[in-house]
């Protein structure tokens, strides 16, 4: 199975590509390498990153939606955010069970917590913890490249309406907690998008929730998804969204 494409971004940072539908990242230090979200599970991610390095491996996912954790299952352990085990733990049963891997085991779960380093020998990535797409939700920060990870945290198309996601007012807080991050990093890299994005893309999110706070909505539509209908809040011109519930609570 030839699903993954792997594309090197710098020396350092590899885009690990799932056929488009989510995006995983292999950091390579002096002596240790880190392995961001492990995508949908389908091939064996393993396999893939072990083509590219043969140091040790760190896995940690930066929440528990099955499109990044799926392929935690060729891994012995992972470290995650502790308020995402449960949600993660329900979503690898459904891996197995969807793609019938059950004859592989769920690895071990290790918390990891706001403020931890992880240290690769002449690389550094911190944890920062932003509660809101999921609460277990993080962040982390390459401090050397002046990259930060954000999974789906931060994107140009964010999900809160999904059961365990925060509203846009509760989340707008937790955004403004981390804005310090724009005088640490350049460039974001997401879970949906291999690119590199500037950092300013915190700022127009942060806008864009601000809209959402202010009851400026009339321009929003409909957003059909896998779990029925909800919101979608258009801004930056109309190149992203925040979809949020169909109820239209934000605050």
């Amino acid at each position: 199975m030839d699903r993954i494409r792997v594309e090197q971004l710098n020396p350092h940072i590899y885009l690990l590509d799932d056929a488009g539908e989510s995006m995983g990242y292999l950091v390579v230090g002096e002596q240790k390498a880190l392995v961001i979200d492990t995508m949908n599970g389908i091939e064996d991610v393993k396999a893939v990153v072990r083509g590219i390095t043969d140091l040790p491996l760190t896995v940690v996912n930066t929440h528990g939606h099955c499109d990044h954790i799926g392929g935690n299952l060729y891994f012995e352990e992972v470290y995650m955010h502790p308020l995402d085990v449960a949600l993660a733990r329900e979503h690898i049963r459904y891996v197995q069970q969807m793609q019938h891997k059950e004859e592989l085991s769920e690895p071990r779960i290790l918390p990891i917590e706001s403020g931890a380093v992880i240290d690769l020998g002449g690389l550094s990535l911190e944890v920062i913890h932003l509660p809101g797409h999921t609460q277990g939700s993080i962040l982390l920060l390459l401090r050397e490249d002046r990259v930060l990870f954000t999974g789906d945290a931060i994107n140009m198309h964010l999900w809160l309406q999904l059961p365990d996601s925060s509203t846009p007012c509760e989340y707008l807080a937790q955004l403004d907690r981390v804005m310090y991050l724009r005088e640490k990093a350049d460039y974001i890299l997401h879970g949906h998008d291999g690119h590199f994005q500037p950092i300013a893309l915190m700022e127009r999110l942060r806008q864009g929730l601000w809209e959402l706070c202010q009851g400026q909505t009339q321009e929003d539509t409909d957003y059909h998804y896998f779990d029925g209908t909800a919101r979608q809040h258009p801004y930056d011109g109309g190149r992203a969204v925040i979809v949020y519930p169909k109820s239209g609570q934000t605050e």
